[in-house]
């Protein structure tokens, strides 16, 4: 079974003030998301999910990558990034992970933006209107905390119980008047120790 993709949802969002103070250069962020019929729906415990991961997950990869492209001009504007899925309420958690957390996915928005760093998720189950909640990170540093961000919007009809939302976001600029240093000035202060 292919991809049977019932719509593709954008959102931008750009902010000139943060705290009452203007911002020196927006934020702006982006996410495309595409609304699918599950595969797996209706046909009980799947035990293989291979299949319909390497059908589905380049194509929403591929196309994905592309909407967000598209909004930003280019990969090398984008800063931050991030995937999220929601599964319908007749699917299972693991659906909604099968379809993000496959490189067949991801490495086509990694590759688009010239990522070093991992793709930051969420995958989770819900009904219409279920926030999509997108992560996100540095494309290059997963330590710098300026570009930890969270996209959050809804779909009001998505998505169904037989169906799966799945995001990507990406971030121009990181948060406004950020202030609150970086996990290496942290691990310096606590004498090197990870935690």
């Amino acid at each position: 079974m292919g991809l049977e993709l019932r719509k593709i949802v954008t959102f931008t969002e750009d902010t000139f003030i943060e705290g009452g103070r203007e911002a020196a250069r927006p934020l702006r962020l982006f996410a495309a998301a595409a609304v699918l019929r599950n595969p797996w729906a209706g046909r009980g415990f799947v035990e293989d999910l291979k299949p319909e991961i390497h059908a589905v997950a380049p194509v929403l990869g591929e196309r994905l990558t592309a909407e967000i492209l598209r909004m930003t001009g280019d990969g090398e504007a984008v800063e931050g990034y991030g995937k999220a899925a929601i599964v319908g309420t007749s699917g299972e958690i693991e659906h909604a992970s099968a379809l993000i957390h496959t490189l067949r996915f991801g490495n086509h928005f990694r590759k688009a933006v010239g990522a070093k760093s991992y793709l930051s998720f969420t995958n989770t189950r819900g009904g219409p209107n279920c926030p999509v909640v997108i992560p996100l990170m540095h494309k290059a540093d997963e330590g710098m905390r300026s570009h930890y961000l969270t996209i959050q919007f809804g779909i009001l009809d998505a998505p169904a119980p037989d169906e799966i939302v799945v995001a990507l976001g990406a971030s121009i600029g990181g948060r406004p008047h950020h202030r609150i240093g970086d996990r290496y000035q942290d691990l310096k202060d606590l004498g090197g120790t990870d935690v």
